[in-house]
């Protein structure tokens, strides 16, 4: 009688659970490349909407084996279990797990966990109004999306994904068996942190699906046996695209705003994940290529390893736990070490030995004058690094940063971005929030500007001193040097820009005139009060992002357009129903920046770069002529850039610190960033036909060169500086230069 009064007087107070007849779950938002491959989820519930008919029987019985065997019998109530889990809960006792997966459904989504005598009632009650109003298949589908099982992943289809890496269908019996686990304790239960745990359920779920006639005793025996592939020791086959997922997040949250993270919106980019992945790879490979030669900064934590075997593992096992793996920088503690060898262990107990090149990196930690807080020895926490021949090495996390980024030049659509080393240890994005000065790299626009004022490829430049008085400053002499420190004298300005000769550029943008050719560069996107109107504007002391100078250089390659880079091709809702769709941008002459005649001859100033100048090394190594780009390294080697092209794919390399300091003496974008741009290249320009920039009207050729048509025969500015070989900047020798001038020239060379 109080039962049924209890029943009687709860019964009212139920939620309304129709809307459950059309099951609409938190969704997060999802990320995807131009190929379909995930690369960002965002929202607080990690879940993949799956019906019924999607989920594979295997996975239904492995859940139905552990959870609910008599699903499909039952009216949602086991009432022997009921009254155990009562008795159980008035002697404070734990429960027996005799919840059915109908209860399961009922608490999940409405009640709390709160083990109460109230909450059974109402989930008792609720349970019946689940079976009444919805199928069983409905919910069985409701209770295979809706569970958590660790790791934000919200069923089935989520956490095959996210421990497997493998599409739900895909699963195996073991891998079944292993997931349909993770329901009664996700944490205690989890593969990747509890292995061994994980391990003993997974078998009595084999062992229960095996009892109930879901698997065969032979597919039992092989269930057993099988190897599992977790996601977090399997292939390196992710795609690396974090800030550009962070990029499509803040796009679609300025659209949405909160309702983002659970409407279940699927975004489409532009990206190509081949593209996305060669950029990563040869990012950090250029990064860890420089760090290999800097100064060993020491182990990244200590431990006193005790002398009995299970006691060290274990306790490498929890070290190794804290201090991940950072892709293909891998975590590892040394076991023994001395100036010839190294053995280090990894948490898989795998362990490595390592001397030779591979201790060179690291040498002075091995010293035995070393400090105590940089020597390697037994104990310490190192990170070892896989070189393309096969060979490790011990190396450090990167201080220095890095960025890259390509784009089609013909639309503006961006192929890949990588904005930094590790998205996880920082989240800025070197690509589109790093403003850096360009040096030499931004000389091209400035020889752009000067072929409309009549200088053509073929004018002679005198490559000799140039000196501003203190007088002209307005408080220390500027005498700027060419990079090497000599001057070459005469020479043509093909062969000067080849060979980034900064007295040469220093003179042309005295011909074209500082305040002219800071307008002229904003026709390439860059932002003229960034770049003031000085002589300095020469050597690239202004400020650009990566991502505006790839918009820049794109202009040449597609022969005078101004293109945007864009990103979201498509967003799409749960259901796959089109919500937006964007169509690349026509090119025409509406959005013209310089005229094809300036773009071709520029390119083919560029081309001669790559063949014979400070970036021979891409016609070199790609062997293919139709390469186009500029090196920059700035004053005191604090940024080196490659920006570049093919006609196809525009592409910029970046390093440098995120606090601004030298890179090193020798270091050049040159040296630094090109080579990560030949290696992008050569994976983006495989099987690609060459394809040289073609002539276009108003050019002619003479001489070997290209001249404007109206300057083939004698026109235009034959020599620049020759009259005088130890020529001044102009006005040196009448009035100083303003006092707005003088501050200019103090600030941007002050650093």
């Amino acid at each position: 009688m109080l039962v049924a009064l209890a029943l009687a007087t709860a019964y009212p107070n139920l939620p309304d659970i129709s809307e459950l007849a059309d099951y609409r779950p938190k969704l997060p938002l999802r990320v995807f490349t131009a190929d379909g491959v995930l690369i960002g989820e965002f929202g607080e519930e990690r879940r993949n909407l799956t019906t019924i008919a999607e989920i594979p029987k295997v996975m239904k019985d492995a859940v139905l084996a552990i959870e609910d065997a008599r699903f499909y019998e039952h009216s949602g109530v086991d009432y022997v279990g009921v009254v155990r889990a009562g008795l159980a809960n008035v002697a404070q006792a734990r429960s027996q797990g005799a919840s059915t997966i109908t209860m399961q459904v009922a608490r999940n989504v409405y009640l709390t966990f709160d083990k109460t005598f109230t909450r059974k009632i109402y989930e008792i009650l609720l349970t019946f109004k689940l079976e009444h109003l919805l199928t069983k298949d409905q919910i069985l589908e409701i209770y295979m999306n809706q569970i958590f099982l660790g790791n934000r992943a919200y069923g089935f289809a989520a956490a095959a994904e996210t421990y497997f890496g493998k599409p739900l269908q895909e699963v195996t019996i073991a891998e079944a068996a292993m997931l349909a686990g993770l329901p009664k304790a996700p944490s205690a239960y989890n593969p990747i942190s509890n292995p061994r745990r994980a391990r003993i359920r997974q078998l009595h779920i084999i062992d229960r699906m095996l009892a109930n006639d879901f698997i065969t005793e032979e597919q039992a025996a092989a269930a057993r046996i099988e190897p599992l592939r977790l996601r977090a020791q399997q292939d390196k086959s992710k795609v690396h695209a974090e800030h550009v997922a962070e990029m499509a997040r803040q796009l679609m949250f300025a659209q949405y705003g909160e309702d983002l993270y659970s409407r279940g919106l699927n975004v489409y980019t532009t990206i190509l994940a081949e593209d996305q992945t060669a950029a990563y790879r040869a990012l950090r490979l250029g990064i860890m290529d420089f760090e290999r030669r800097q100064v060993y900064r020491g182990p990244e934590r200590f431990v006193e390893l005790p002398a009995d075997k299970a006691q060290a593992d274990q306790l490498i096992d929890d070290v190794l736990v804290e201090h991940p793996d950072n892709d293909d920088l891998l975590a590892a503690v040394v076991l023994e070490a001395d100036a010839q060898r190294v053995l280090v262990v990894r948490q898989d107990a795998q362990t490595l030995e390592i001397k030779g090149e591979g201790l060179r990196p690291v040498q002075s930690g091995l010293a035995s004058k070393a400090a105590p807080n940089k020597k390697i020895r037994r104990g310490a926490v190192v990170r070892i690094y896989q070189l393309p021949n096969g060979s490790w090495t011990i190396t450090q996390k990167p201080e220095v940063e890095g960025a890259f980024v390509s784009l089609d030049p013909r639309t503006g659509a961006l192929r890949s971005l990588v904005g930094g080393f590790d998205f996880d240890s920082n989240k800025f994005n070197n690509v589109t929030q790093a403003w850096r000065q360009p040096g030499s790299s931004f000389k091209p626009f400035i020889y752009s500007a000067a072929l409309e004022v009549g200088v053509t490829s073929a004018t002679v430049v005198n490559d000799a001193p140039l000196f501003f008085t203190a007088e002209q400053t307005g408080g220390q002499a500027w005498e700027p040097k060419n990079y090497d420190a000599t001057f070459d004298g005469p020479m043509s300005v093909r062969r000067a820009l080849a060979r980034s000769k900064n007295m040469v550029s220093i003179r042309v943008l005295q011909t074209v005139g500082p305040q002219a050719a800071q307008d002229w560069v904003a026709r390439f996107g860059f932002e003229p009060e960034r770049h003031p109107p000085y002589l300095t504007m020469a050597l690239g002391a202004g400020s650009v992002t990566p991502m505006q100078l790839a918009t820049g250089y794109s202009v040449f390659a597609n022969g005078g357009y101004r293109v945007n880079p864009w990103l979201i091709t498509r967003v799409s809702d749960q259901k796959g129903k089109t919500l937006l769709e964007v169509t690349p941008p026509e090119i025409g002459e509406g959005v013209r920046a310089i005229d094809a005649r300036n773009a071709f001859v520029m390119s083919t100033l560029l081309q001669e770069i790559t063949r014979s100048g400070t970036a021979a090394r891409a016609q070199g190594t790609l062997k293919r002529p139709d390469l186009y780009g500029k090196t920059g390294t700035t004053n005191d080697s604090m940024d080196a850039w490659f920006a570049g092209f093919q006609p196809t794919v525009t592409a910029v390399a970046w390093m440098g610190y995120s606090n601004p300091r030298k890179l090193g003496d020798r270091e050049t974008g040159g040296g630094l960033s090109l080579p990560i741009w030949i290696n992008y290249m050569a994976h983006v320009l495989k099987g690609v036909p060459v394809q040289e920039v073609s002539p276009t009207e108003g050019v002619v050729s003479s001489g070997g060169e290209w001249f404007y048509e109206e300057y083939a025969r004698g026109g235009g500015i034959s020599s620049l500086g020759l009259e005088d070989p130890a020529a001044r900047p102009e006005g040196a020798a009448s009035a100083p230069a303003s006092s707005e001038e003088r501050r200019g020239i103090l600030d941007l060379f002050r650093n």
